[in-house]
């Protein structure tokens, strides 16, 4: 198509690797746009905008929220907007970003280009809920499935702790490397990796508490077979494009199908046969139950925090909320997106706040946004539960997990 093309993703390692891969091929040029960039860097990729030298621009949702960078690309007239892992715009899909809800006033105001919505996780609901909020017209729906016949599915079921950390360790033994085993706590994966590193598997652990530049070292490794085995929060695996695992194995259960079938889905990408094994000990319920409802914050809480953003002129950030309330990174989280789900504030990509200046802000009182924001947390933690409820179902089942 005559034009350039604008790509919403929302890993930044991922766009890098995206513009590398083609030029590689050498026919196009292609960029980023994101936080990562100096001012220097950002400037040229605007002068190369204007001189129509970019065909893929690749971006970040909340690079948007800047009206400079909004216009500019606005002038370079693009006439495809793509948006990645399309799921992420569903308050329902199970990788929900906020930063994502604006895409459908961004198309708007870019004059509607032919709009392309991507994701390999989506339900009725989430589909319904993509199309509403990008403003597509009648779009054509393209559904290919998701079976993946070349990964057997099974179930261990367990009683005890113990037994559970003895048959995923022989799991291991007897499996063909490289391979991923998924965990639901930061703990959990020093441990088992640990565990794996003492019986002989050359294993690293990836979670959100590590410094970047060590997950993107572990990362690195596992890509290039210099580590077999990762054993991993579900912080690690969007965008991660490796052909040969040959196992993906869930230590705790997930907190929902749809994300239990995109983690299992980095599995066997080369076609040939892979095993996703889920390690199901009942307790673990709880553990899922308490994450889901660790999300919620009090009445309270919001009511302060609100106070405090109208009457600072600078917002803080995320540390200093954190910090002067008490709260744990859940909690605090929690609140931000509370507040971002109302329109009460606008967050930028390392979620602290952009700004307050929002509809909401200027035209509702204290006790309306928390009022909405209180509703909108208890409508999530029912379907969060609802889901979860899911999940056992198909742990429990006596019946086909693939069918």
């Amino acid at each position: 198509i005559p034009g350039m093309t604008v790509v919403i993703s929302p890993l930044l390692a991922l766009q890098h690797d995206q513009v590398e891969a083609i030029a590689e091929q050498d026919t196009v040029k292609a960029s980023v746009l994101n936080s990562t960039l100096s001012k220097t860097e950002r400037e040229q990729v605007f002068e190369q905008l204007a001189n129509e030298e970019i065909e893929f621009l690749f971006m970040a949702p909340e690079q948007f929220s800047n009206a400079e960078t909004l216009g500019k690309i606005k002038a370079a007239s693009p006439s495809l907007f793509v948006i990645d892992e399309a799921h992420c715009v569903s308050e329902w899909g199970h990788d929900f970003r906020p930063d994502y809800l604006q895409l459908g006033s961004v198309i708007e105001a870019l004059g509607h280009p032919v709009t392309l919505a991507l994701t390999a996780t989506a339900s009725p609901l989430v589909r319904k809920e993509i199309v509403e909020r990008l403003g597509m017209d009648n779009p054509a729906e393209i559904i290919k499935g998701f079976n993946r016949p070349n990964i057997y599915l099974s179930v261990c079921c367990c009683h005890e702790e113990k037994e559970k950390l003895d048959h995923l360790l022989q799991a291991v033994a007897d499996a063909e490397m490289p391979g991923i085993v998924y965990v639901a706590t930061r703990k959990a994966a020093e441990e088992i990796a640990e565990k794996l590193r003492e019986t002989g598997h050359r294993t690293a652990a990836y979670h959100a508490g590590m410094k970047g530049s060590d997950r993107t070292a572990v990362q690195t490794q596992f890509i290039q077979d210099k580590i077999d085995i990762i054993v991993a929060t579900n912080a690690f695996g969007m965008g991660i494009d490796k052909p040969n695992v040959r196992f993906v194995f869930h230590y705790h259960i997930p907190s929902a199908i749809d994300a239990y079938y995109q983690e299992i889905g980095r599995a066997a990408r080369d076609g040939n046969p892979a095993e996703a094994r889920l390690f199901y000990h009942p307790d673990d319920m709880k553990l899922q139950r308490f994450f889901t409802g660790g999300a919620q914050v009090d009445k309270e809480v919001l009511e302060e925090l609100i106070a405090v953003l109208e009457t600072t002129e600078d917002a803080p950030s995320k540390a200093q909320i954190k910090e002067h309330f008490d709260l744990s990174q859940i909690k605090t989280n929690a609140a931000l997106d509370a507040l971002e789900s109302v329109e009460f504030i606008r967050l930028d990509d390392s979620g602290n706040i952009a700004t307050t200046e929002t509809e909401a802000a200027q035209n509702l009182t204290t006790e309306q946004v928390v009022e909405q924001a209180m509703t909108q947390q208890e409508r999530h933690k029912q379907f969060d539960y609802s889901r979860l409820h899911m999940m056992r179902g198909y742990a429990e089942t006596s019946t086909c997990r693939r069918e």
